[in-house]
């Protein structure tokens, strides 16, 4: 079982102090990110005013993006075309690599 301790996190210019076990600090401080980026941005496009009503909005959003992917309602077509832009971009730097030699 691992230590908890309190990690001290910023959402929105506030300071929070959260209890989380050290083995998932890592994980905690991505969430944190995760949120205030999904709070700025919701707070950014200027629809939202006040702090609460933007927590409720990026809970409500996130709550639909947890959502959506449980029932398989991921995008998968989008998925494929960003592997597939992947896959070449890589075969044109294996290409421009082999080229060198």
């Amino acid at each position: 079982m691992s230590d908890v301790k309190g990690v001290e996190v910023n959402i929105m210019g506030r300071e929070f102090t959260i209890a989380c076990p050290t083995d998932e600090c890592e994980g905690l401080l991505s969430a944190v990110a995760y949120l205030d980026k999904k709070m700025s941005d919701i707070r950014d496009s200027g629809k939202v005013v006040g702090l609460e009503r933007i927590a409720m909005m990026a809970a409500l959003n996130l709550a639909h993006e947890l959502l959506t992917t449980q029932t398989g309602g991921v995008d998968i077509g989008g998925i494929k075309s960003k592997v597939a832009h992947m896959q070449s971009l890589v075969d044109a730097a294996i290409a421009e690599h082999n080229n060198l030699f």
